[in-house]
């Protein structure tokens, strides 16, 4: 277990300060890129919001040279080493989806075209969802993430109060905040978590204890946060205690959740067995079960579906592919 301030940087896209510096919101992460994506797909027709997504992902392909080798590196943990030809597939596959997920995200929020779920696992989600107290929905960068974390809302279940990571462009974050706001069902709260907030905890366990939903990504942790060293694909592999912690606080579950692509506008939800956090006399033991089960759980959603695992830093810097 790290102590905070303690951990390696989260595993965040590593984008390099100097160039971000310099190309302010023409930069990858600036609110230029946000701005044109969402006005592209608000005027285009379907075939315009295929090529916009091909051709981003075939300019990002070209000149995102640490994220290309990242996907590249980190898959082949999961699928096996292969040939050069087949690393830039595998590459080609991760980038090109991630703009479909990330346009539909948008589509979602700024227009009113439909999307379709199916569900697997709604028997535990009924289970879950019977009992007075609130629940965790937590998951990956994965697929649909943020679009499937509506649904508790959509089908008039519990308020939902979503936590995501703070945007490396503070005006490409507020830019976010005024669409969510703008567009967002009135039991959808969007927190942009801030390391230096230290109501963050009691307001999310409060929530809990009132009977609500908590939905973050728990594969990511902040660079002051404590973390565990798990394994994930028989790797070490750090995620934050966040999560496990405030589940055995509000004596609640930690519900693993991933929406997967399936087609346009069209995703599975994936509801699997809940994790009850432990209450022992040894609660570093508790928490560090509870975070295995989490990493045992996003390693099988990355199975189902691994060019929908939208992770861009290099993991094991060790693995090397010739």
């Amino acid at each position: 277990m790290t102590e905070p301030g303690t951990t390696s940087p989260p595993h965040a896209p590593d984008t390099g300060g100097r160039t971000r510096k310099l190309l302010g919101k023409f930069h990858v992460t600036g609110v230029f890129w946000f701005r044109i994506h969402c006005w592209g797909l608000s005027i285009l027709p379907d075939w315009g919001v295929w090529v916009i997504n091909n051709v981003f992902s075939a300019f990002f392909f070209v000149v995102l040279r640490k994220i290309r080798s990242a996907i590249s590196n980190n898959l082949s943990v999961v699928l096996g080493p292969c040939g050069w030809l087949r690393r830039q597939q595998r590459i080609w596959r991760t980038m090109l989806t991630f703009s479909w997920c990330l346009s539909e995200r948008y589509e979602s929020m700024i227009t009113d075209r439909s999307f379709h779920f199916e569900a697997d696992g709604l028997d535990v989600w009924e289970e879950v969802t019977s009992r007075d107290r609130g629940l965790i929905m937590v998951t990956a960068h994965i697929g649909h993430w943020e679009v499937g974390s509506r649904l508790p809302v959509e089908n008039g279940i519990r308020r939902v109060h979503v936590v995501r990571e703070k945007e490396m462009d503070p005006n490409a974050q507020e830019f976010i905040r005024e669409m969510v706001a703008r567009t967002s069902e009135s039991g959808y709260d969007v927190i942009f978590a801030d390391e230096n907030d230290p109501s963050l905890g009691p307001r999310l366990l409060a929530a809990l204890r009132d009977g609500d939903v908590v939905a973050l990504q728990g594969d990511r942790p902040r660079s002051t946060g404590r973390t565990e060293c798990v394994s994930l694909f028989d790797r070490p592999f750090d995620l934050p205690l966040g999560p496990a912690a405030l589940a055995r606080a509000a004596q609640v579950p930690l519900v693993p959740v991933f929406i997967l692509r399936e087609g346009r506008r069209r995703a599975r939800v994936f509801i699997r067995p809940p994790i009850w956090v432990a209450r022992t006399q040894d609660r570093n033991s508790d928490l560090r079960n509870a975070i295995q089960a989490v990493a045992d759980n996003t390693a099988w959603a990355i199975r189902q579906a691994p060019h929908q695992w939208f992770c861009f830093r290099d993991l094991w810097p060790g693995t090397r592919e010739s």
